[in-house]
């Protein structure tokens, strides 16, 4: 359920009889300089000529408990609670905005605490710093603007912004992608980019009007998702690039696994704008829709060596979620990826293990998912004659599963029933099926 810091966007009603507990009061936002400087907002501008009923910080706790207790009762499992800056124009006469806001946010932490489980908590227009500093317990935060579905020119800024923008705050919260379309003309570039963000995944589809091939890769069949370790973040060489304008550069996102790394890129090129830059510089926004190209690398991912064995090599599985291929690379190895406008792709990273001398496998996941290897939970291996290996590895989903293997395995396993398998010796794919519930399942391979 969404609703404001101050109740609405202008706050609630001071009249109002059953709100007067409250001790509401009329209160004009002050913006200041740096901000008008920066661009004008027609919403704060409109509540500075007409104010805000703004609630009494000693009685904020109040309100919030009071309406969470309700939202709560009637089945609301949690709360997006939206304007949080509109407090730092507001601390006249309230002992500044440092203070004002304080006394929100700790009230706000606490009611959510008391009244929802798991801290559902999405906060949002947070970015100020008295938000960020005051806020004890928000876990999520959005990252961005808003998904807006009929901006065509907001499209590879939402995701761009988000991603760079995750630098700081993914140090600090889980960041929110936001809701999309997956009926949409992007829904794929949308739902890519929140498969490996490491973030919550919702739609907000028109009833009925779902795609179901967009979302069958995000979510498994009960509902969860693969969610990946860590808040996505650009990979170092786009760090000072421009992948929005300046009309030759990919944007690359990377994220970490249990086992595995994956990196997304996305073609975000001629479709839109910074805000102000185009004024501030004098440039010429980029409008090119050809294909571009960059490269992968398994560099690309940080961190890469802690899901990898102690004695790993460098060497890699690449497998690229569109096109299905899978390449072996060494760590430093790179594989070009081109994209035409407004497509991506998405990269799962494996490093090899290398088991029983010579035998060399390494996980990739549940192939029709986005973050594919966001499947795997564990592996193991033993050897239990010197002619025999098996690997076990344990798996959440269902669907197809696939591997890297050096050699084609006698027989698969799946939790004790042996399973039929396709083995590709020609760049070492092993899939098989994995049927029935989306349970955690222990595949066996046997060597």
């Amino acid at each position: 359920m969404w609703h404001a810091l101050a109740g609405y966007w202008g706050g609630i009603l001071p009249s109002s009889e059953p709100l007067k507990k409250y001790n509401p009061k009329i209160a004009y936002p002050v913006q200041s300089p740096g901000n008008i400087g920066n661009v004008r907002d027609i919403a704060l501008d409109n509540l500075e000529k007409y104010g805000v009923g703004i609630i009494d910080p000693e009685k904020v706790y109040d309100f919030y408990n009071d309406l969470h207790s309700h939202l709560a009762s009637s089945g609301v499992d949690g709360v997006k609670v939206d304007v949080q800056n509109l407090m730092e124009t507001l601390g006249s006469g309230l002992g500044g905005r440092v203070s004002i806001t304080r006394q929100y946010q700790w009230a706000l932490d606490e009611s959510i605490a008391r009244n929802f489980k798991d801290n559902n908590l999405i906060a949002c227009m947070c970015h100020n710093s008295d938000s960020i500093y005051s806020s004890k317990k928000s876990a999520t935060a959005r990252a961005s603007e808003d998904f807006m579905p009929n901006e065509p020119t907001f499209q590879t800024l939402h995701i761009a912004s988000v991603a760079f923008n995750s630098l700081l705050l993914g140090e600090i919260v889980v960041p929110d992608w936001d809701m999309f379309h997956s009926n949409h003309s992007t829904a794929e570039f949308h739902g890519a980019a929140r498969a490996i963000g490491g973030c919550a995944v919702y739609v907000s589809d028109k009833p009925g009007k779902h795609d179901f091939e967009i979302l069958k890769k995000l979510v498994l069949p009960d509902g969860s998702i693969l969610r990946a370790r860590h808040a996505a973040r650009p990979t170092r060489d786009c760090l000072f690039q421009d992948p929005v304008m300046d009309g030759k550069s990919l944007l690359k996102i990377w994220n970490l696994n249990k086992l595995s790394g994956v990196v997304g890129v996305f073609n975000c090129q001629g479709a839109g704008s910074w805000p102000l830059k185009q004024a501030a510089q004098d440039i010429t926004i980029s409008t090119s829709t050809d294909v571009l190209t960059s490269q992968i690398c398994p560099l690309d991912v940080e961190f890469l060596e802690e899901v990898a064995d102690g004695d790993w090599n460098g060497d890699c599985v690449v497998y690229a979620f569109n096109s299905g291929s899978l390449s072996r690379v060494a760590q430093k190895e790179s594989l070009e990826v081109s994209l035409g406008h407004l497509k991506c792709e998405i990269f799962t990273i494996s490093p090899i293990k290398v088991f029983n001398h010579n035998l060399r496998f390494a996980p990739i996941g549940l192939l029709d998912m986005y973050n594919s290897g966001g499947a795997i939970e564990a592996l193991n291996c033993s050897v239990d004659l010197p002619a025999w290996c098996s690997i076990k590895i344990k798996v959440r989903g269902c669907g197809r599963f696939g591997a890297y293997s050096s050699t084609k395995p006698r027989y698969c396993k799946v939790d004790t029933k042996e399973e039929e398998f396709v083995y590709n010796a020609d760049n070492g794919l092993l899939m098989l099926k994995l049927q029935g519930e989306c349970s955690f399942k222990e595949i066996g391979v046997v060597y």
